[in-house]
């Protein structure tokens, strides 16, 4: 039988140690489900009433399935204008489904694109002849971008808007970008140069519509001629060519 959470990790065991190892060796950010989805991320057009995604099971053993939208929050209380159908079905070993997800009614902003996450949970069939056992709930969860149809501009066109600068933010010089444009920009790699150095930046994090996002230096001191080399990933999962454009220090 399955047993049905909503919880990325579900354990059983009748062993103290075994419950720490699974705990220290199987939770891992590396973990690997055995589904697979057939993107990396959704655009979902406002003029659209629906997208379908695939989710396939190349394992050899069955599986419960979950689908569902949620927020960065990654709570199940916050609504959103989506519905995953189906939200719950059984998926076979070899097999695949697919999965729509409807849009509803909604009031989100029409000048910049919305952000919600697609979420996607495999709970393992239980073998009922082994008293002691190890259930592990893995989850995939990758980004849904709610896209206005007012929006008249291209993703890509509007990287050459981001402007680059290294400021003080919180009393600590910060790599800054600002994002002018209504679209998120997904950072695949952010490296920066100065005095003869090249640091490839640990945060890549997303930058937000109309709005700015700072980062870390690494160990990279400030100087005039700083330049930093950019790529972003694309609304279909590839990487875009490498751009390097001048920071300008603002300190």
């Amino acid at each position: 039988m399955f047993g049905l959470i909503h919880y990325p990790v579900h354990f059983k065991t009748g062993a103290l140690a075994w419950l720490l190892l699974g705990c220290t060796t199987l939770w891992l950010p590396t973990t690997h489900g055995a589904l697979t989805v057939s993107s990396t991320r959704v655009v979902f057009d406002s003029d659209k009433r629906n997208v379908s995604l695939t989710v396939s099971n190349p394992s050899d053993s069955p599986f419960a399935v979950q689908t569902w939208v949620n927020t960065a929050a990654d709570d199940q209380t916050t609504a959103v204008p989506f519905i995953a159908s189906p939200p719950l079905f059984r998926l076979n070993a070899g097999k695949e489904q697919q999965v729509q997800l409807n849009g509803l009614p909604n009031t989100l902003p029409k000048d910049r694109e919305s952000l919600f996450y697609f979420n996607v949970q495999e709970i393992p069939q239980r073998v009922a002849s082994e008293a002691n056992q190890l259930n592990i709930a893995l989850r995939t969860r990758i980004k849904l971008f709610y896209r206005p149809i007012e929006l008249k501009s291209n993703a890509l066109d509007a990287l050459k808007d981001l402007r680059w600068s290294v400021r003080k933010v919180d009393g600590n010089n910060r790599l800054v970008v600002t994002n002018p444009s209504p679209f998120h920009v997904s950072f695949a790699r952010i490296e920066l140069s100065a005095n003869g150095r090249t640091v490839k930046l640990k945060d890549t994090s997303m930058a937000l519509p109309l709005d700015a996002q700072a980062y870390e230096l690494d160990g990279l001191q400030p100087s005039p001629g700083m330049q930093v080399s950019f790529s972003v990933i694309t609304d279909y999962g590839g990487f875009t060519t490498p751009m390097t454009v001048p920071v300008s220090l603002e300190l």
